[in-house]
């Protein structure tokens, strides 16, 4: 019994690391995979870099996008989910 309350404040921290900390980034993660799989041809969207464009080509793990400048070819994780997001919203 008393090496249950010696360990007790070291599982009770790893249950607030776990809740407050672990469990949010993964279901951040998970979010932005499924917001990588949901991209679609014509979408509208920001990288993470600032860069505005509208998809025009998508394959595997790449993107090509249409700018004002021209095309480019880049990462699906390069977009930024929240800035695209709030760029549908408006």
């Amino acid at each position: 019994m008393e090496q249950v309350q010696q360990f007790l404040p070291f599982i009770l921290m790893f249950v607030v690391i776990y809740f407050f900390m672990i469990r949010p980034q993964q279901k951040r993660a998970k979010q932005e995979k499924q917001f990588e799989a949901d991209l679609k041809v014509g979408d509208k969207i920001v990288t993470k870099s600032g860069i505005h464009g509208k998809i025009a080509e998508l394959a595997d793990t790449t993107i090509v996008i249409e700018t004002m400048s021209g095309k480019l070819k880049m990462e699906r994780s390069a977009i930024s989910m929240e800035m695209s997001a709030a760029l549908v919203k408006k």
